[in-house]
């Protein structure tokens, strides 16, 4: 069985994608990369991030008989993405009413909480606040509190600048959102767990599987298929043997451009690569925070803005700026990929 680590933005993410059915008959490893004895899985996800192992799990809770395996390149789960992030759950005051991503967003936030319960993960429900520091920013404050409103973001609330420092003692404005519905938790570890989830359910989850193509055949050999065949996916990754399926699912974060056009779909739109740099408070003023400090969204950017946010492990960082970053997964100032800033210098 899997067993989770001890411990770990990249944006502009392509997330799920569905291949076409074709494939061909290709022997199965097993979660040591050793061989094993030849099977079909039903559905194969690609990418052992919080989306893909979140995909996984949902289709072994809605069909319990499915044989799911989750395949990831690299030698754990939750590496990039997931585990590159300011692990806050959102609860939906900045989406578009109406829209998808405040449906879920709100949604999600309570399946979080009870998934974190039902499963014994640690999280905050620590709150935040987006703070107006003059007059100037009280119309745009306004705005996103009839936002949330319409999202029906659970138990938000303004307040007036004299209510601030009941909740953050070392935070001034003139005028504040309170969501204390808002929490933080390691996104990483939630993964971990879905992985467990997946194993106890009978999927499988290889590491150090990185798919590299897929093929596609129809008339493969099928004792579960009432004509003795059936058309299938090969998915072929690097120094291993290959995985067959019926279905595929890519969810490939940093890299789902290229895995779309793999499989036979359209690339666009591009994956290019920033990154979101933060500061550390100095630990002994960590107290001075209890929880996410926010500014108004300025339009004129298309991000929330430097905000404050606690961690699990009792940290507080300081950001994101967002940066042009040198390679997809370039985490560090220095990393630097020449094919993925060839890709990113070349498109239009």
């Amino acid at each position: 069985a899997y067993a989770p680590p001890s411990t770990q933005k990249v944006n502009m993410l392509r997330s799920l994608n569905i291949l076409p059915l074709r494939a061909q008959a290709l022997s199965i490893l097993s979660r040591d990369s050793s061989s094993s004895a030849q099977q079909i899985y039903d559905v194969a996800v690609v990418g052992g991030g919080i989306v893909g192992l979140a995909t996984a799990r949902q289709l072994l809770l809605s069909h319990p008989n499915k044989k799911v395996v989750v395949l990831e390149k690299e030698s754990d789960l939750a590496m990039h993405q997931t585990g590159h992030n300011s692990g806050v759950i959102h609860t939906g005051v900045y989406y578009t009413p109406g829209s998808l991503k405040a449906k879920l967003c709100v949604e999600g936030a309570d399946l979080a909480y009870q998934y974190c319960e039902q499963e014994g993960i640690p999280y905050k429900r620590c709150g935040k606040l987006i703070v107006a520091v003059d007059e100037s920013e009280v119309p745009r404050l306004d705005a996103l509190f009839e936002r949330g409103l319409k999202n029906k973001v659970k138990d938000m609330r303004m307040i007036e600048g004299s209510q601030i420092q009941e909740i953050e003692p070392h935070c001034q404005g003139v005028k504040a959102i309170h969501c204390p519905y808002t929490g933080i938790v390691d996104w990483g570890l939630v993964a971990r767990t879905y992985a467990e989830n997946v194993e106890q359910r009978g999927g499988a989850v290889l590491t150090n599987h990185e798919v590299i193509d897929f093929s596609y055949h129809q008339g493969v050999p099928d004792t579960s298929s009432p004509s003795g065949s059936d058309t299938h996916v090969g998915i072929h990754a690097a120094d291993k043997e290959s995985i067959l399926a019926r279905r595929v699912i890519t969810c490939c974060g940093a890299y789902s451009d290229r895995i779309a056009q793999k499989s036979g779909c359209d690339r666009d739109p591009r994956i290019v690569p920033f990154r979101g740099e933060y500061l550390i408070l100095n630990q002994k003023r960590a107290n001075l925070i209890k929880g996410n400090i926010y500014p108004v969204p300025d339009p004129r950017f298309p991000f929330l803005g430097v905000h404050f946010t606690p961690r699990m492990d009792g940290s507080v960082w300081l950001g994101p700026n967002a940066v042009l970053a040198f390679a997809r997964e370039g985490y560090k100032l220095t990393d630097f990929n020449l094919k993925d800033i060839s890709e990113f210098v070349a498109f239009r």
